[in-house]
């Protein structure tokens, strides 16, 4: 008997535990954060405010680089969270901290200028979509013992 390769009709999806949905749109959000502050640097005149001791309006100090720390370690951690925690732990937590991300995330929006609020209102949006995704599937979170519908 020879080897058949399947035929698209003959694939299997294979359930996903939520488990790791939601430690995939975390390190999915990660990505788009990091992305999105590597290329704001690219912004004309950021490099010299930075220089001058200025983000955003504010004065460079260690207690503001630490709550930027906090900003971007708690999704960071969620990756790890979200694939460790006991289920119903997962799930509010994960419930908690999207939500408390969505104003965060559009936050970012303030202060831009013109010439760059497509690109905001694109890429903030996207890390929205992410945390709509992150919120809907730990909500939905299937109530069972039963592994085969857990996802």
């Amino acid at each position: 008997m020879t080897a058949r390769t399947p035929t698209p009709t003959q694939l299997k999806t294979q359930p996903i535990p939520v488990q790791a949905k939601l430690a995939a749109a975390w390190t999915s959000l990660m990505f788009l954060v990091i992305y999105i502050d590597y290329y704001h640097l690219y912004q004309p005149g950021e490099i010299d405010e930075i220089r001058s001791g200025r983000i955003f309006e504010f004065a460079i100090s260690g207690a503001l680089m630490s709550v930027f720390f906090v900003i971007i370690a708690i999704p960071a951690l969620m990756v790890m969270l979200s694939a460790a925690l006991p289920a119903l732990a997962n799930r509010v937590t994960n419930l908690v901290v999207a939500a408390i991300y969505v104003p965060i995330m559009v936050f970012n929006i303030v202060g831009t200028t013109a010439d760059f609020v497509v690109y905001y209102v694109l890429t903030i949006g996207v890390e929205l979509v992410i945390l709509a995704f992150i919120l809907r599937w730990a909500w939905r979170w299937t109530r069972t013992t039963d592994v085969s519908n857990a996802g």
